[in-house]
């Protein structure tokens, strides 16, 4: 199945979208600023690049990956390994563009998200296919570690009222429903090739509008259960979707790809106290318990470095 090609954006666009993406906070690439607490072990000089040893670790926008990278930082950590954290970076076009600058080295990623952004022709689905073709089109000096089975895919959601009017329970039931419907999902998913270009390539799917949300953010599930818009692009790990009784809508042409957890890191920083760290979170991380790591954050409003601790306690 042939998606759409949507070009790359450049590294200097990138790099200008995380300026944007960080609200008032200041840019976390730069070496003056700082996301995130710092826990013990934790560097608290600024810097450019790596020092000797130190690891600085990102990640995008939403708790999920904040939540993922906390948990890389805690398991490096406790291997000794000197860290810095520079969290809520943007979309994954901006901090590709610190991983390639050096300004950050390790970050959460998600195969298939990863996969599409630097092959936007990828026609393969499954877990194994996926990771090799991200690893195939990885950029020089980067390189992913052991995948986890912990999966965290894109999806198409609606209220159950939705479900129930419009006799949905897969993406392809909206054909011929959706020119009436307003669909949201973060900035990203209207030029992605997973996004709006993708359900109308792969599904013949035109919406009424689109919507802009915040990635992984609260505001989603308000829109959705606001009747702001009809149908929203949400992570399947979110509790939201089981405490709002939404629906995920099935997938039948796997316009969404696999999703493993896999940490991305700059080869230069890859040691074996770093690699088999990494790797046991890896072992450790299943669907099931990130999802009741997301309840515990999002839902229940606890500090995403105390989570990521109590995890990493019990591998």
């Amino acid at each position: 199945m042939r998606r759409t090609s949507v070009p790359v954006l450049s590294l200097a666009l990138g790099a200008a979208l995380t300026l944007s993406a960080c609200g008032g906070g200041g840019d976390p690439l730069d070496a003056g600023s700082r996301s995130g607490s710092q826990d013990a072990g934790t560097s608290s000089e600024a810097a450019a690049g790596t020092g000797d040893g130190e690891v600085i670790v990102g990640s995008a926008n939403f708790p999920e990956n904040v939540l993922l990278a906390e948990i890389y930082a805690a398991a490096l950590d406790d291997a000794g390994v000197e860290v810095t954290k520079r969290l809520n970076i943007g979309s994954r076009e901006a901090y590709m563009a610190g991983l390639e600058d050096g300004s950050i080295n390790l970050i959460p990623e998600y195969t298939g998200g990863l996969a599409t952004f630097l092959n936007p022709e990828i026609d393969v689905t499954s877990s194994e296919e996926v990771l090799a073709d991200a690893q195939a089109n990885l950029p020089e000096g980067l390189q992913l570690l052991d995948i986890s089975a912990a999966e965290d895919k894109d999806s198409l959601v609606v209220t159950g009222e939705t479900a129930d009017e419009l006799g949905l329970t897969s993406i392809a039931d909206l054909k011929g429903k959706e020119g009436d419907l307003v669909l949201g999902g973060p900035p990203e998913f209207e030029t992605r090739p997973n996004g709006v270009d993708g359900l109308k390539e792969v599904y013949g799917l035109e919406f009424g509008e689109f919507r802009s949300l915040a990635a992984g953010s609260n505001l989603t599930v308000q829109a959705l259960k606001n009747g702001q818009v009809d149908a929203a692009n949400i992570f399947t790990t979110d509790p939201a979707i089981q405490e709002n009784g939404f629906v995920v809508l099935e997938d039948p042409e796997s316009l969404f790809a696999a999703q493993n957890v896999v940490p991305l890191i700059s080869s230069d920083v890859v040691n074996p106290a770093v690699e088999e760290a990494l790797n046991a979170v890896s072992a450790a991380l299943t669907t099931e318990n990130l999802t009741a790591m997301m309840v515990e954050v999002v839902s229940e409003g606890q500090d995403p470095a105390q989570v990521a601790r109590a995890f990493v306690d019990g591998i």
